[in-house]
């Protein structure tokens, strides 16, 4: 470096100095050092890029003498661990991270992703069965740190961490259970008009069980799990439903003093299905379970299922293909008698089809009890018409006559008040009057029409207008014209939906038409 310095001040023309070279010397050495610093961080970089990654593992539980177990890609390590690593932040659940040797070097907290599972059910340990929407075989997981105290019960979601071994956090529950729940309205017995047989049948399927079970004991009755409502659609099968569990309540605080909350959970058949495989079966699943939680912290629980017949329809033997139905119904049969055993919850099917739902669903030991709901005769239209035409509206004529009134032309069997025609195989033709179609919910939708007559002539004459016998002699003119649960066409097979006619036994059946126009009757 002395000669190259020389060298230099030669060329330069000038005699060396000694200042001057020791000035030099140390920029020289400078630059060296600068130069030996830079190749030592490209050497560095150059051995990071070349080294091995490190890997990632969730802890699973710490043991003595400084060491861990580890779960990395589905395999169990036993870790020693890094004494820069306090153990205060060990927690169950936690990722670690892992040198070549394996060894714990540094810890990253909770995952905050990782797929979610819904738990089946709480062993007596604390570890949790968990399940899968798609259907694959369920597994068994480990609480992490963070979910050590919480109470946890089945149907809860939850989220796994990356190698799903270990519950992390609670997601929630599903919306979907949620939204089915239906607030029970106190309705009384005496609410429900014309259905004294039904409202019988179901006192002593539901009531005389839960009032006196000891003598069901005594004499090795089996308590019914279940029973069906079936009859012509707006007859009360909801309502009915709805009764049972508020008046179940009221009977069992005035027996015993124990107040005991309805549960009421209604679901219509079709909001069941879906397209996912599995998913139907699911949620089927998952209605019983949250009645079966209920049920078990001392509520009155019921499952009420509407439009039955869409989900628990006949299986039928096909050779190729399949069908929903041919998982839903064992599915829907598993839970009913299945290993866990359905105490305190009340079943109640609901459908205006019976005949299409499959047998094995109304075998006894399921569904027990089968209670017709009927179309309102005479008689019991009177009383529904007095439950709607109440004392305190404002009525032109006494409340008995508006009500004999409106009862004789609704079921008057005259040509005008003909509805439907019907031909039978047997070549025999006969006719259907307005009275053979009536049920509960038409007769309070006439009311209702009649209602509205009146607040629009109040409305008109500034003035209040009581309600009259032609406002209800139009409204029931105006409702079996408009109302729109019955079919706007001709088809047979739409029209016998709403009879009790054995389709084998009933070649046509339409809406009455007047010969001499061929178009539809004033009472249509």
């Amino acid at each position: 470096m002395l000669d190259r310095i020389r060298l230099e001040l030669a060329t330069q023309g000038a005699a060396p100095s000694m200042p001057l070279l020791r000035n030099r010397i140390v920029e020289m050495e400078e630059l060296q050092d600068q130069a030996r610093t830079a190749l030592e961080k490209l050497n560095d970089a150059v051995d990071k890029l070349r080294a091995p990654a490190l890997r990632l593992g969730t802890l699973l539980q710490t043991l003595p003498n400084g060491r861990a177990l580890v779960c990395v890609n589905g395999t169990e390590y036993v870790s020693n661990l890094d004494p820069n690593v306090p153990e205060a932040s060990l927690e169950t659940g936690t990722r670690v991270l892992l040198n070549e040797a394996f060894a714990i070097t540094d810890v990253f907290g909770f995952e905050k992703n990782g797929p979610v599972v819904r738990i089946t059910e709480v062993l007596a340990d604390g570890r949790l069965r968990v399940g899968n929407e798609t259907g694959i075989s369920d597994a068994i997981v480990v609480r992490s740190s963070l979910l050590l105290k919480d109470k946890l019960k089945p149907g809860l979601d939850l989220r796994l961490d990356s190698q799903q071994r270990v519950a992390v956090e609670i997601i929630g529950s599903s919306k979907r259970l949620d939204r089915t729940f239906t607030r029970v309205e106190p309705i009384p017995w005496n609410a429900i008009g014309g259905q004294q047989e039904a409202v019988q049948g179901i006192r002593d399927s539901i009531e005389l069980p839960f009032l006196h079970a000891a003598l069901f004991r005594r004499f090795h009755h089996p308590v019914p799990k279940g029973f069906l409502l079936y009859g012509p659609p707006g007859c009360g099968k909801t309502l009915l439903g709805k009764a049972t569990a508020h008046n179940l309540r009221l009977q069992i605080l005035q027996e015993t003093g124990e107040d005991r909350p309805e549960y009421f959970l209604s679901v219509k058949g079709p909001e069941i299905l879906n397209m996912w495989l599995g998913e139907s079966e699911r949620q089927v699943r998952d209605l019983f379970v949250q009645c079966r939680e209920k049920a078990a912290e001392g509520h009155l629980a019921f499952l009420f299922i509407d439009e039955a017949e869409s989900i628990l329809g006949t299986r039928h033997a096909m050779r190729a293909g399949t069908s929903i139905l041919s998982t839903l119904v064992p599915m829907f049969c598993s839970e009913m008698d299945g290993l866990e055993p359905l105490q305190n919850v009340v079943v109640i099917l609901a459908s205006n089809r019976a005949d299409l739902i499959d047998p094995a669903i109304l075998r006894p030991g399921r569904i027990d009890r089968k209670i017709r709901v009927r179309r309102p005769d005479k008689g019991a239209a009177r009383e529904i018409y007095g439950i709607y035409l109440v004392d305190d509206l404002p009525l032109a004529e006494p409340r008995e006559k508006l009500i004999e009134a409106i009862v004789e032309a609704h079921y008057a069997p005259a040509e005008d008040n003909r509805f439907l025609d019907i031909t039978f195989r047997s070549g025999r033709h006969d006719y259907l009057h307005r009275g053979d179609l009536a049920s509960g919910a038409i007769i309070a939708a006439i009311v209702e029409r009649a209602k509205e007559s009146a607040i629009k002539r109040s409305i008109s004459l500034r003035a209040e207008a009581p309600i009259t016998r032609q406002d209800l002699l139009d409204a029931l003119v105006k409702e079996y014209r408009e109302n729109e649960l019955f079919p706007p066409s001709d088809i047979t097979e739409d029209w016998l939906k709403l009879t009790d006619f054995d389709p084998s036994n009933v070649v046509r059946l339409s809406p009455y038409r007047t010969s001499e126009h061929g178009a539809f009757s004033a009472a249509v």
